[in-house]
């Protein structure tokens, strides 16, 4: 049995979340209970599509902030109230392939040393039919732990982790945009096991505003900050942090369409 931990605010798409939740009622292996963290006041469309599953299903456990805390903070809050070890995550703009669950849950037996699962998603604009770039991250935990040196080692959105393992590393900690890398380093130096399945078991819902996102004067200043958190961590070493400040401000600091098509063509596999 496993928990699946969402949090949703009052920007989010009632459309989206639907699916998001569709996805979740239709996997080979259903969760035994799904822990949506309302993250402070939502908009009355928003209720209304968490009321309509509240009649359909009886797994869904909600979990209502009076404020709006930020994503680290929510996920904190909602596991809490988590019942099982094992916790999924998801954002509630994504649909889950219906066979993630199960796919995930096969590598937790077959190693009960790993405490983090991870796979490929694919990128998708409008409709799942069109979906135009893979994220793939390296399997195996030393490939992991290289890679987490250059870039975020886990997709997010399509992780299961082992509860115990996540608060044994301090859980999800404030850190603007980088929350859920924080943590992954936290438990990789905590000595946490790391594994990422070689296929996609997630539609990520892309759009150009990811970009704008990722990109400008605060946010390179954000990853300024982390960078030397990882320095100051013992993850990074003095070369690495050097050529990841290079690097990584530079992308930031760069026009967005510039940006853009320097992701798809050097961090993606496209289609």
């Amino acid at each position: 049995m496993f928990s699946v931990l969402l949090s949703v605010y009052y920007k989010e798409s009632p459309l989206f979340l639907g699916q998001c939740i569709d996805s979740l009622l239709c996997q080979t292996k259903l969760p035994g209970e799904i822990v949506l963290v309302k993250d402070g006041p939502l908009t009355e469309l928003l209720n209304d599509v968490i009321d309509e599953y509240l009649k359909i299903t009886s797994i869904i456990k909600v979990v209502e902030l009076s404020a709006n805390q930020g994503l680290g903070n929510a996920l904190n809050a909602g596991m809490r109230f988590c019942t099982f070890s094992l916790i999924a995550r998801m954002d509630t703009d994504d649909i889950a392939k219906s066979n993630r669950f199960e796919r995930q849950l096969d590598i937790f037996e077959k190693y009960s040393e790993i405490d983090v699962v991870g796979a490929w998603i694919d990128e998708f604009e409008g409709d799942v039919s069109h979906v135009i770039s893979t994220r793939k991250l390296p399997e195996w935990h030393d490939e992991i732990v290289h890679f987490a040196k250059l870039r975020n080692p886990i997709n997010h959105p399509v992780v299961m982790f082992k509860k115990e393992a996540v608060l044994a590393a301090g859980g999800y900690q404030h850190f603007p945009f980088f929350e859920d890398y924080y943590l992954w380093i936290r438990m990789l130096l905590n000595g946490a096991k790391f594994y990422n399945i070689q296929e996609s078991l997630l539609f990520f819902r892309f759009s150009s505003d990811l970009f704008e996102r990722r990109g400008g004067w605060k946010y390179a200043m954000h990853e300024l900050s982390f960078l030397g958190t990882l320095r100051s961590m013992g993850f990074l070493s003095l070369i690495e942090y050097v050529r990841n400040v290079f690097v990584r401000f530079l992308v930031r600091i760069i026009p967005n369409n510039v940006r853009t098509k320097m992701y798809v063509k050097l961090f993606r596999k496209t289609n």
